[in-house]
């Protein structure tokens, strides 16, 4: 039901699932409570019970540390090297991400940043630099790589029709000084090539808005459903619910009469990119 999807916690993803129960059945049958464990593979009890959970991905000296403690097999060495997750991605996105991988049509609206599947790599590097409380250089390398890999989805799936409507003001802020604007412009400017991809800029002298109580993010399922995904501080929410997701799409067909052609767009940007 809508009302579930809207609720419900967005889930690790089933590799670690399965090997934080494939941890856990390893040590029960070895004999050890996980405080008995931990100090065996020097991590807390607390630790374990998050990667036997799926909540916490295993790092490498975890896995290397239980496997002789745990049989000495090698069958954990290769569980550990079948995990998967979207590393780097906010837990209250990744039900979104899952649900993009199988979209026929994604839309995007923004007037904060250049969304994350046009960010160049440096503009990325300096959005998440720019985190407060500031991230740990794996964590801000986790979330740049995350957001890399999203973006395969341009290059591969040339049957999905991509759209994206951004604030002028956004591409002017300079986030990341002069050179990072230039090559985000660049990037922006290749990644909207393919026919499949539209960009469209929404002027800031525009007498008219359609989107004026923020970003939102639409899609429409395979089986015909239209979904919304809007996100603020520190939180997100998936929109299921039929009226108001078609309420979204409607906004967002008007938002896209009121912005710049696709053609109008690229040439403002390649004038800016100039003016740079």
């Amino acid at each position: 039901m809508a009302g579930d999807w809207e609720r419900e916690e967005p889930e690790s993803s089933d590799s670690l699932k399965t090997f934080g129960a494939f941890v856990q059945g390893l040590r029960e049958h070895a004999g050890y409570t996980r405080e008995e464990f931990g100090p065996l593979v020097q991590f807390s009890k607390h630790t374990i019970e998050s990667i036997e959970l799926g909540r916490r991905m295993p790092d490498k000296d975890f896995v290397e540390r239980a496997e002789p403690v745990l049989g000495g097999t090698g069958a954990l060495r290769r569980a550990f090297g079948h995990l998967t997750r979207q590393p780097g991605l906010a837990a209250w996105f990744r039900k979104w991400a899952r649900l993009e991988q199988t979209a026929v049509s994604l839309d995007t609206y923004e007037c904060r940043l250049v969304p994350g599947l046009l960010q160049s790599e440096t503009y990325a590097r300096a959005v998440f630099g720019n985190s407060i409380p500031l991230l740990l250089d794996e964590q801000l390398e986790a979330q740049v790589a995350a957001r890399m890999e999203r973006q395969r989805m341009l290059r591969e799936r040339p049957d999905t029709s991509f759209s994206f409507i951004v604030e002028e003001h956004v591409f002017q802020r300079r986030l990341g000084g002069t050179e990072v604007t230039r090559g985000l412009i660049d990037h922006v400017l290749a990644c909207t090539e393919p026919r499949n991809v539209g960009l469209q800029v929404m002027p800031k002298d525009s007498e008219f808005h359609a989107c004026l109580d923020g970003p939102v993010r639409l899609l429409e399922a395979p089986d015909g459903r239209r979904l919304a995904y809007s996100e603020g501080q520190q939180n997100g929410r998936l929109i299921a619910d039929p009226k108001e997701a078609v309420l979204l799409h409607r906004r967002y067909a008007t938002l896209r009469s009121q912005a710049l052609s696709p053609k109008d767009s690229r040439g403002l940007l390649e004038r800016m990119r100039g003016a740079l």
